[in-house]
């Protein structure tokens, strides 16, 4: 009974179903038909209801004519303009890439098939980020590096190059495809990413990354008010006039004729093919320790470095604290800051003979050990500290 009664709801389901597709259909038609009517009434008409249709007609003509005709007139100035406006659109992205960190825009890669970089996301600073850090001496962390390309998430034991710095593991053909690092650069990492030199990967080489967000703003509103365009190279004037403003932002004064002669000692050491000018990037690592050093404090500095740096630091105290008692002498502080950097700031000496503790040590050489992050060799010459 239960199945007789299923067929028979199912016959009456589908007779309602037919019932409205049917009017549906009749719906369409009597639309149809009253459409066409008014139509045939109006060809049915008089005169004037022809007039008027004419006049709009014209109207319609005359007003697409014109139409036409604008936009015929201005195409000369637009056409001049075209090379400004993608001169600013140039600059624009140029500054997008500088706020968000970025090296390469997917669409300035050279081959379809390269992989997008990746977006980097600005550090935040923490409640807790001037407080001090107590880090041990004699325990080293000895961090593994990872298994698996950062890239590409696969593991193929020895062909994986490691970062000096941080865990991370890549391919050189993962990061040729990404399109951070060129055919020099690339030769660079396989010859010394396994030796004691080590290599830096594309996230620990740029130190601007280090930055957050508001201190980024700061500097890029210094960098507009001296109309310095991002990823432009600069001459031994711009740099002076850049550094000039800074001081008198800084300080309210002018550099004095023996910073200004130190500038250009920089900007020498960054030209060592005397080229005439310095490049992007050499000028953004020197602007982002400036604002390291401006807006951190040592124990904040301390927190930015990673387990590898720690050991390395601790590796350099050790040897030097042969007698065990946990300290070094000022002297021997200076000796190990000159172990990352081979000229330092004649201003940066100290005369103070107060033995230099572990913390003390670690504290004061943080923005040393970060500076010596970058593979350019022209960026330890000589530091703005």
């Amino acid at each position: 009974m239960g199945v007789l009664m299923s067929k028979k709801q199912q016959v009456e389901k589908v007779q309602k179903c037919s019932a409205v597709v049917s009017a549906f259909q009749a719906g369409i038609k009597d639309r149809a038909v009253a459409v066409k009517q008014p139509e045939g009434d109006a060809e049915e008409g008089e005169g004037p209801a022809q007039t008027s249709a004419n006049q709009e007609e014209k109207r319609t003509e005359d007003g697409g004519q014109e139409e036409t005709d604008n936009s015929a007139g201005p195409s000369t100035s637009q056409q001049a303009s075209a090379p400004a406006r993608d001169e600013c659109k140039v600059n624009q992205e140029a500054w997008s890439r500088l706020r968000d960190g970025k090296g390469v825009e997917p669409e300035d890669l050279e081959k379809s098939h390269q992989l997008t970089p990746p977006a980097f996301v600005r550090p935040k600073r923490e409640a807790d980020d001037d407080q001090p850090v107590e880090v041990e001496l004699e325990k080293k962390e000895q961090p593994p590096s990872d298994e698996m390309c950062d890239v590409c998430e696969v593991w193929t034991a020895d062909d994986l190059y490691p970062c000096r710095i941080c865990t991370r593991v890549f391919h050189d053909g993962c990061l040729r495809e990404l399109g951070y690092l060129r055919a020099e650069a690339l030769q660079e990492m396989r010859d010394t990413a396994h030796t004691v030199t080590g290599w830096s990967c594309y996230y620990c080489d740029n130190l601007n990354l280090l930055l957050t967000e508001e201190e980024m703003y700061s500097l890029m509103e210094t960098f507009k008010q001296c109309k310095i365009i991002p990823e432009s190279c600069l001459v031994s004037d711009e740099l002076l006039q850049y550094r000039h403003f800074v001081s008198k932002q800084q300080f309210e004064k002018d550099l004095t004729d023996e910073q200004e002669e130190e500038v250009l000692v920089q900007f020498a050491a960054l030209d060592p093919e005397k080229k005439g000018h310095i490049e992007w990037s050499d000028f953004l690592y020197f602007e982002s320790l400036a604002v390291l050093k401006k807006f951190r404090t040592e124990n904040s500095l301390v927190r930015l470095l990673t387990a590898k740096e720690r050991d390395s630091a601790r590796s350099v105290f050790l040897g030097l604290a042969l007698d065990k008692d946990g300290v070094i002498s000022r002297a021997e502080c200076r000796q190990a800051q000159q172990s990352w950097f081979h000229n330092l700031n004649k201003d940066s000496q100290s005369c103070n003979v107060r033995p230099v503790t572990w913390a003390d040590f670690l504290r004061e050489s943080a923005i040393f050990i970060l500076a010596a992050r970058p593979n350019s060799s022209a960026m330890h010459i000589r530091l703005p500290l």
